[in-house]
């Protein structure tokens, strides 16, 4: 965590730059999860832990990601600048991965053109054994480019649709018995429910919302969305993304519990400036040798394939991915309107205001 994070009276623990750390917690412990629920041995095989530690994960950082997208929009409304912003930040090891990806697979041309377009989580899948992972990007960037059209039509009201929106996507869910998928129709209420958070935090639906999600009890919350995350949760898997933005809002107005105190360990930020690289990486590991033989020898390299992949996750990010976001801020910076205002209690969650977290990954064992 930040050495100068500080805590604002009725707010959360906030550094000089607005930034809130624990956001920064939250995408930590996510992409670790989701390391966990693609690399180990998880439990018995027959409680799917695997899977439900993915979705868990997924779930968190679906919702980070559309708290923070909406953040941005609302003070910031340039459409074109936040395009130029996001796919410099996405696109670059994401077509990166898969022009290495589709050439080992040998993919046809149709395939390429499914994925380097970001549809191929859509049905008919499309996506190989070394994408399968990168079904979450299809729907982060499908997102994006739909937030996008919806509020350059519709301006700021626009973003006042998301929370419906989500709920439809959810009664969809629900009517057709769909408790996790990859397709996007099916997840996208995740990101939205995150939306809705957004609105509510920065006080588009009154002002008590803030004082509301101080008093929501942290740890029976986190109880209820791990089980939401099981199969074995039945119906609460329904209410998933909507106990997730529940207990992140928590966590962002009331910083001065013992949950946030372990999301601020400082292990769990280092794993959140690296977590875009970490995500999109493993899956190639995960074919190579550090993954290869019987059972007991590709658990015994564990130790190596987390150290390569931590070790190229940081290349990556700090040499790699690094210079296309800041020419992507100097792009966006050129075709920005004039901003829109910063409205009371905006935030950020990551290195620059309006960043939202990049990790997208899969809940597939």
């Amino acid at each position: 965590m930040r050495s100068d994070t500080t805590r604002t009276a009725g707010g959360p623990a906030t550094g000089g730059d607005g930034h809130v750390a624990v956001l920064d917690g939250w995408r930590g412990l996510s992409i670790l999860l989701v390391l966990a629920a693609h690399l180990l041995p998880l439990g018995p095989h027959s409680l799917q832990i695997n899977l439900s530690v993915g979705i868990l994960g997924m779930v968190v950082f679906f919702n980070l990601s559309g708290f923070l997208i909406t953040s941005f929009l609302l003070r910031d409304r340039s459409i074109t600048g936040f395009l130029i912003k996001r796919f410099c930040r996405v696109l670059p090891l994401g077509w990166l991965y898969l022009a290495l990806a589709l050439t080992l697979s040998a993919a046809p041309l149709s395939t390429w053109l499914s994925h380097y377009l970001f549809y191929a989580n859509l049905p008919p899948a499309d996506l190989l054994p070394m994408t399968a992972h990168l079904w979450s990007l299809c729907v982060e960037l499908q997102f994006y480019v739909g937030v996008a059209i919806l509020v350059r039509l519709l301006r700021a009201r626009g973003l006042l649709l998301l929370p419906l929106l989500g709920l439809m996507f959810t009664l969809l869910r629900v009517w057709h018995g769909v408790a996790a998928s990859s397709v996007s129709y099916y997840r996208i209420d995740e990101i939205l429910a995150g939306c809705t958070l957004a609105l509510a935090y920065h006080g588009r639906f009154g002002g008590r919302c803030r004082a509301l999600l101080a008093l929501v009890p942290q740890w029976p919350l986190l109880l209820l969305l791990a089980a939401s995350s099981m199969p074995q949760g039945g119906w609460l898997n329904y209410l998933r993304p909507y106990l997730a933005a529940l207990l992140i809002g928590a966590t962002i107005v009331h910083p001065g519990t013992q949950l946030v105190r372990l999301l601020s360990w400082r292990f769990l930020s280092f794993c959140a400036s690296i977590s875009y690289a970490l995500y999109v990486i493993h899956g190639m590991l995960s074919f190579t040798w550090l993954a290869s033989g019987d059972v007991h020898m590709k658990y015994a390299k564990r130790p190596l394939l987390f150290a390569a992949l931590f070790a190229l996750a940081y290349v990556s990010t700090r040499y790699y991915e690094s210079w296309f976001i800041v020419h992507g801020r100097r792009w966006a910076g050129r075709w920005a309107r004039p901003s829109a205002g910063r409205p009371p209690g905006s935030v950020s969650g990551g290195p620059a205001a309006g960043e939202a977290p990049q990790l997208m990954f899969t809940t597939e064992k």
